[in-house]
């Protein structure tokens, strides 16, 4: 069994859901060496979030913000955390629901993702800045 792993850093990026998959890709050539075996990503930040969705139409990326943004509205009077503004009590409600670790298979050294499916980062703050993924690969040659 081979692992390698590395803090990778995404650039910043406006509030929205964003296609990451090729970024995180870029950045492991040693997924190349791994006929078989699971790759994992963890980002470290509780106001943005992984999942896996459509990686096609960026109508999904879209409609994903409209329906988080009416799901977790801004300044509802019932949030208590507030000192860093509107956007951080929704951010971090957000990130819980949709998570932080997406995990995927690997087969002859690609990610074995579905045709119409990719990585997506959750950006759930305005100024959520650069953001940080732990990513981890196992498998075997």
């Amino acid at each position: 069994m081979i692992y390698f792993q590395k803090r990778l850093r995404l650039p910043a990026v406006r509030r929205g859901f964003h296609l990451i998959t090729d970024l995180l890709v870029a950045e492991l050539p040693e997924l190349e060496q791994l006929r078989m075996g699971t790759a994992h990503f963890f980002i470290q930040h509780t106001s943005a979030s992984l999942s896996i969705n459509e990686n096609a139409d960026p109508t999904v990326r879209h409609d994903f913000e409209a329906y988080f943004n009416q799901a977790v509205p801004e300044n509802a009077p019932y949030f208590r955390h507030t000192l860093e503004g509107p956007d951080d009590m929704p951010a971090h409600l957000k990130a819980a629901m949709l998570g932080h670790a997406v995990s995927v298979p690997i087969s002859n050294g690609e990610l074995a993702l579905g045709t119409w499916q990719g990585i997506y980062l959750g950006e759930h703050r305005n100024q959520g800045g650069r953001r940080w993924v732990v990513a981890t690969l196992m498998g075997s040659e």
